[in-house]
């Protein structure tokens, strides 16, 4: 029998109707929060404007100075990283009742920063002070026995948590324990990888980070004035448009700065010490253009009929493809987190971006697969005679030094005598 009016419609009828009015209620919530549809999106933008142009300035200034600076920077902010994830989980009426709990995360963090700066800095250091016979020994014997002294540093702090444990608070310091051991996982296994880019050329490090400033920027202008389709219910104001136009920009951004920082020995020679004096090198065949005749499809009126690629160019792409894809889900997964902890940002430090874990998010995810991928198709396979060298230098004493030298010397003798 047909219906005779609405209110004697089917429960099924019922719920889909209010189905639909939901979707609808869920699409309006939706577009309040795009940037296209924001009252206040003009002065966001100032201030997110004003602040960028400080960051990229000091960002340059910091990169004319060199590796030295460089580092030192990436230190600082991992400092900052690590002072606002600390504080997420921080409750202050409790860490009252526990004097000195605090200076424990705190004691454990400059052991990690100790532990992964001593492998990656070590023989650079050593490199450093060869000139100088008692500097050197010195040198040579704190980074043989810098993984002991690190290890009897992490024993000290975890003797120290299991005698600041209080009864009622086990909960909260252990808690506590494990999220500092995530922190130093998230913070320097990461940012461990992005030093070890600096020293083998600023290069790999300028470009990859270049690409997702370049590529979070496209995106916000982008989803700015096109964005219409949200992309991702963790972050309600990213949207498609913004991901697809970001995406092209990236890659062609890669593409062109690579034939232009690939030109400059100062961010394409690796650093084998820890001096700032100014770099010479052979570029090698990865920053040596490669000229292409123009194919005869091309229009008459395209000005070019040869063009210089590096072959460093198409690496460029693979690393642009990455920071244009992959790396914004580490923003994504931040998100995620920041929403599971009810907060907007992880700290204020900088004006309308947030934190400086903000800023960085993708940024770990990008300096991770840049070293990755450079120690898989960029770097050779086979052993170097540096490479030979520096773990001579790192595990022998001067007396086994001079007789390898010595032996060597001898082979060498008897097989130019055998081939004479």
């Amino acid at each position: 029998m047909a219906m005779q009016n609405g209110s004697s419609q089917t429960p099924w009828v019922r719920h889909r109707r209010h189905s639909n009015e939901d979707v609808q209620e869920a699409s309006k919530a939706n577009e309040t929060h795009l940037l296209v549809n924001d009252q206040n999106k003009y002065r966001s933008m100032l201030v997110r404007a004003y602040s960028s142009v400080w960051m990229i300035g000091g960002f340059a200034l910091i990169i004319y100075m060199g590796h030295l600076y460089i580092t030192a920077m990436i230190v600082v902010i991992q400092i900052f990283m690590a002072r606002e994830l600390f504080n997420l989980l921080r409750r202050a009426h409790v860490d009252r009742c526990l004097p000195g709990f605090r200076m424990l995360n705190w004691h454990f963090f400059f052991t990690a920063m100790l532990f992964v700066y001593g492998r990656i800095l070590g023989q650079r250091l050593v490199n450093t002070v060869t000139s100088d016979k008692v500097l050197y020994k010195l040198v040579s014997k704190l980074i043989k026995y810098q993984m002991i002294a690190c290890y009897s540093l992490y024993t000290a702090g975890f003797v120290w948590f299991i005698l600041t444990l209080k009864k009622g608070m086990y909960k909260y310091q252990f808690g506590q324990y494990a999220w500092t051991h995530m922190i130093l996982i998230v913070v320097f296994t990461q940012s461990a990888f992005t030093v070890a880019n600096i020293f083998e050329g600023v290069f790999w490090f300028l470009l990859p980070a270049t690409l997702i400033v370049i590529n979070d920027i496209a995106a916000y202008f982008f989803g700015f004035f096109f964005g219409r389709t949200p992309l991702i219910k963790l972050s309600p104001k990213k949207t498609w448009e913004g991901f697809i136009g970001a995406s092209f920009t990236t890659m062609i951004s890669a593409f062109v700065l690579a034939n232009i920082m690939g030109r400059f020995q100062w961010l394409t020679c690796p650093r084998k010490d820890l001096s700032t004096s100014w770099l010479q090198c052979d570029p090698g065949p990865l920053f040596r253009p490669e000229y292409y005749t123009v194919p005869k499809w091309f229009p008459e009126w395209f000005p070019w009929k040869e063009m210089a690629i590096m072959p460093v160019q198409w690496h460029a792409l693979c690393l642009g493809l990455f920071a244009s894809i992959i790396a914004p889900f580490g923003g994504f997964f931040a998100s995620g987190f920041k929403r599971a902890f009810k907060i907007k940002d992880f700290g204020d430090s900088i004006p309308g971006h947030g934190g400086i874990t903000d800023r960085m998010d993708c940024q770990m995810v990008m300096a991770v697969f840049a070293y990755i991928y450079h120690q898989s198709f960029v770097v050779g396979q086979n052993l170097m005679v540096e490479t030979i060298l520096e773990q001579i230098l790192m595990n022998l004493t001067l007396d086994e030094q001079q007789t390898l030298y010595m032996k060597l010397g001898q082979i060498l003798n008897e097989r130019m005598t055998a081939q004479s």
